[in-house]
């Protein structure tokens, strides 16, 4: 079977996991490259423990890869393939049966989301803007760590991962209008928490 090659970048992820179904390896390759990082940060968002990530990581990989035989593209692949992530840590919860609130943003590198967006572009700023940025950065990482766990996974799923409702609405299995209520309260919510320092900021001053 010819492999892919250049022709990898114009194909769907959903016909190249059909054709890795049929036996082509560059075709999961490519899978991989395009999903590898939004699904960590998927879970590194989502699972309680930090050293969870990893492993449901390269479980979520081995499951896709045993469960090809069985592949319908009814779904997008990536929520196909974020589907067996989220029950795999749904497993790991019930397994373990505790719900812990810490280390959910940290990313391959080491370092949060929110620190990227921080870094991105400061070639050319002062220290003050700087550490302003990467304060606000960690704002923002706390006040959406503080939200209620469905609103969480549902803004990050838009913001982050780039989903649709109807996607998200896929994934967690409720309603699209469920969806949009879970990311309004959450946008409300971090708008009030910004309106409320600002407030007390300028209290201070």
């Amino acid at each position: 079977m010819a492999t892919l090659g250049a022709m990898s970048a114009d194909l769907s992820d959903e016909a190249l996991m059909l054709r890795y179904c049929e036996g082509d390896l560059p075709a999961f390759k490519e899978l991989y490259r395009r999903h590898s990082r939004g699904l960590y940060g998927f879970l590194a968002w989502r699972s309680p423990r930090r050293e969870w990530v990893d492993e449901i990581a390269q479980d979520s990989w081995a499951s896709l890869h045993h469960a090809r035989s069985r592949y319908q593209p009814r779904a997008s692949f990536r929520t196909y393939l974020y589907q067996i992530a989220r029950n795999r840590l749904i497993d790991l919860l019930r397994q373990q049966q505790e719900l812990l609130a810490g280390d959910l943003g940290m990313d391959s590198d080491g370092g949060s989301s929110f620190e990227h967006l921080a870094d991105a572009g400061q070639d050319h700023v002062s220290p003050e803007s700087m550490l302003e940025s990467k304060q606000l950065a960690a704002d923002l990482h706390a006040a959406i760590r503080a939200l209620p766990a469905d609103q969480r996974e549902a803004l990050i799923l838009q913001q982050f991962n780039g989903m649709s409702l109807d996607e998200i609405a896929e994934l967690c299995a409720v309603p699209a209008e469920t969806v949009k209520s879970r990311l309004r309260y959450a946008m409300r919510k971090l708008r009030q928490h910004f309106t409320q320092g600002q407030a007390v900021q300028e209290e201070r001053a």
